[in-house]
């Protein structure tokens, strides 16, 4: 979990679990030095910010770069906020998770997703900047390689994977989102943001995880990780002629439940669903993630309202006619512990 940007001079703690995306708005006042903090540990401080990375999409779904703070209104539980800060996201490293299905359900898509795999890390992955690991689906989460920015041996692990088993898909989204909090600042300078992303490639299908759908989701927006999915099923009746007309990353329109449930994660974390139709269709998945998670928004407020341990919806409208905002749902307003008396100064 990211620390919120401190304000020195107030007693009393406010925390929220604000969902924290990998960025950092620029802090007006300078903080001290504070120990490390430990994924899932509260932190007690004075005034924390709820900060979003967003897209702005035209009506032809192609990504809007160039607006100003101006531009933007944000709105906390339909309650309009104050944007303390704002800037664009365009060049911070990333740290991926590749969550790849081999479960006993794909067994004849398999060599797809690891094609798709492989295509996204050498299209999306640049070198000596970003890192990926792979993590795989079946009958429980298993880490296969950790993080690394060697593509080559990326490659050579997704191509060893076989299928079988069942299928523990939120269990794996609920592990990915562990394993992307735990994440150092940047080698060698502990100033630059991360970009925390978890792709997923799969059918959507779950008959094994302990953790619930809403819990994998939760642990998502709690920690203010995007997700991307790509589906592999094949669930689906489109004519060539149909599918020559149709955008060649979302040919699909007759989603099945697999279909939805990935539409769901990626929907309420603030990224994107694709439903490509043949393997040679990812290349357009792959491009438009590259693009946006290079090309986005941030902007961050101090909510009006309580720490009330709720969730709270965020909503973001843009003040030009065909624009569309994508970002995440919301996040939840934590209460922060009463400070000790020694804190108390």
């Amino acid at each position: 979990m990211r620390v919120p940007v401190t304000l020195a001079g107030l007693a009393a703690a406010i925390v929220f679990s604000a969902g924290l995306h990998a960025q950092q708005p620029q802090q007006p006042v300078a903080a001290p030095p504070e120990p490390p903090v430990k994924a899932g540990q509260s932190i007690r401080q004075n005034v924390s910010l709820v900060d979003v990375l967003f897209t702005v999409l035209n009506h032809q779904n192609k990504i809007v770069a160039d607006l100003n703070r101006e531009n933007f209104r944000v709105f906390d539980d339909e309650a309009e906020q104050e944007i303390r800060f704002f800037n664009r996201q365009t060049d911070m490293p990333l740290r991926v998770g590749l969550l790849l299905d081999t479960s006993n359900s794909i067994r004849d898509r398999l060599q797809f997703e690891q094609q798709a795999a492989i295509d996204f890390l050498y299209n999306v992955i640049r070198r000596e900047k970003d890192q990926a690991f792979l993590m795989t689906i079946d009958d429980a989460p298993e880490i296969v390689q950790g993080f690394t920015g060697e593509l080559d041996t990326l490659r050579g692990v997704i191509l060893k994977q076989r299928a079988g088993g069942g299928t523990a898909l939120y269990d794996a989204i609920y592990e990915g989102c562990q394993q992307l909090l735990k994440l150092p600042p940047a080698a060698g300078n502990p100033e630059t943001d991360l970009r925390r992303v978890l792709v997923v490639i799969s059918d959507g299908d779950d008959n094994l995880s302990r953790h619930s759908r809403g819990e994998a989701l939760d642990a998502a927006q709690r920690a203010g990780i995007v997700i991307y999915t790509i589906s592999t099923s094949i669930n689906w009746i489109l004519t060539d002629q149909e599918a020559a007309q149709s955008d060649p990353s979302n040919r699909k329109y007759l989603k099945d439940e697999g279909d939805r449930v990935l539409q769901q994660f990626s929907d309420e974390s603030g990224g994107r669903a694709f439903f490509p139709y043949h393997v040679d269709d990812l290349a357009q998945s792959f491009a438009f993630i590259g693009d946006e998670l290079r090309s986005q928004y941030s902007l961050a407020y101090v909510p009006s309202g309580p720490a009330d341990g709720k969730f709270h919806k965020i909503r973001i409208l843009v003040n030009t006619k065909g624009l569309q905002v994508r970002a995440r749902k919301g996040y939840y307003a934590i209460p922060a512990a009463a400070p000790s008396s020694a804190e108390v100064r």
